[in-house]
């Protein structure tokens, strides 16, 4: 009794895989199988497609390996350089021969897997982003990028073109005294949230505080540095800087860009520490704008992706730690995107932002942006790889 019930369900599975094996051959869908032929050939103009849906992959010819699955690529487009008919089981079916647009994956695809034109592409996490040639400004893609929106330690940028701007004076060098006497600006090294480089002394060399600023996004650090640039050394210079910081917006045309603080915190969380300025409680720029500000750094200044690639160094005994994790040996690090900068930033308000730069060898140097975004690495890493397999740089 037992034997012909277990008899009876292998012969029942048999009969289901059959059936199912038989569906998919009469609807002209491919099925794995030792070996395929090739009845035919023809070369095709070279044509973009994406992905259908998640479903398929790529074979080799004669459909004995699946190389890759179509699920693992939801934003590439492939190219179709050549259209085959392969013969199995005595049943036709049409497939494609494609590749990406750097040609480092291809293979065969059955042609209902892939629908004609370029893929789309999103960041799902950013609240607004933006792709940039820095050599040339081009927008090469962007997501909200006119919208002002906090902006974080992002705000830094701004602060250290305009440090950069003085230093490259004849009165000033990077060896010049910066006042860091202020007990605001000591309190705040000190705090467990805002603080981190400690001023221990009450001052420090331009160079010092920028490294500081720029590596280890230290606050005190870029406040200090924008009274220096204003003339002085006390939370009254720091209105005159921001009033510097928002002159130099306007004089780049960047729309409604609007600063209150040098550091990029709150006026909320600032006030706490004797510094408070007129306007809003944040600096709101938009995405565009903060890739503009980036391109004039390093465009101007481009010795600032000297410090910006610093994972960590020692600034006069304390370590600083750059929390960029797309540089080499980091969590997101790429090899082929070769980053070396720039900046990261948090806020409860603005989340997590990052600016992104880095030159792949034979293309130009890129400048991304993603502002409010919770993946901000593996976002920047997805755009950088989307332009340059695109050759839209």
């Amino acid at each position: 009794m037992k034997f012909n019930c277990r008899y009876k369900l292998i012969i029942a599975l048999m009969v289901s895989t059959l059936t199912l094996l038989m569906l998919s051959i009469s609807q002209g869908m491919p099925v794995m199988a030792d070996s395929y032929q090739t009845v035919s050939t023809t070369k095709v103009v070279s044509t973009a497609y994406h992905r259908a849906s998640s479903a398929g992959a790529l074979y080799n010819l004669a459909h004995t390996k699946k190389l890759h699955l179509l699920k693992n690529y939801p934003y590439t487009t492939w190219y179709v350089t050549q259209r085959l008919v392969l013969k199995h089981d005595n049943k036709s079916a049409i497939y494609y021969q494609v590749k990406n647009a750097s040609g480092t994956v291809s293979g065969y695809v059955w042609h209902n897997y892939l629908t004609k034109g370029k893929a789309p592409f999103d960041l799902k996490y950013a609240k607004a982003a933006i792709a940039m040639n820095e050599k040339t400004g081009k927008i090469l893609w962007s997501k909200n990028s006119n919208m002002p929106r906090a902006i974080a330690s992002v705000s830094k940028l701004m602060t250290l073109y305009l440090v950069d701007k003085k230093v490259a004076t004849a009165a000033y060098s990077w060896n010049s005294k910066v006042n860091t006497s202020y007990s605001g600006l000591k309190s705040l090294g000190q705090s467990l949230v805002y603080g981190g480089f400690k001023f221990t002394k009450n001052s420090y060399t331009v160079k010092e505080l920028y490294e500081a600023a720029l590596i280890d996004s230290s606050n005190n650090a870029a406040i200090a540095l924008g009274q220096w640039v204003a003339g002085g050394g006390t939370p009254s210079y720091n209105k005159s800087f921001v009033k510097l910081m928002n002159r130099q917006a306007k004089s780049w045309n960047l729309g409604k860009a609007t600063f209150v603080t040098a550091n990029g915190m709150e006026q909320n969380a600032l006030k706490g520490y004797g510094y408070s300025t007129s306007g809003g409680n944040a600096n709101l720029v938009s995405a565009k704008d903060v890739a503009l500000i980036a391109r004039h750094l390093i465009t101007d200044y481009p010795s600032t992706l000297t410090y910006s690639k610093i994972k960590s160094m020692k600034v006069s005994g304390q370590l600083c730690y750059n929390y960029n994790n797309l540089l080499s040996g980091r969590a997101f690090y790429q090899k082929s995107l070769d980053v070396d900068g720039l900046k990261t930033g948090f806020t409860d308000l603005a989340g997590y932002c990052f600016v992104g730069t880095g030159k792949k060898t034979g293309h130009d140097r890129l400048i991304t942006v993603v502002l409010h975004d919770q993946n901000e690495f593996t976002e920047t890493r997805s755009l950088m790889n989307y332009v340059y397999n695109d050759h839209l740089i």
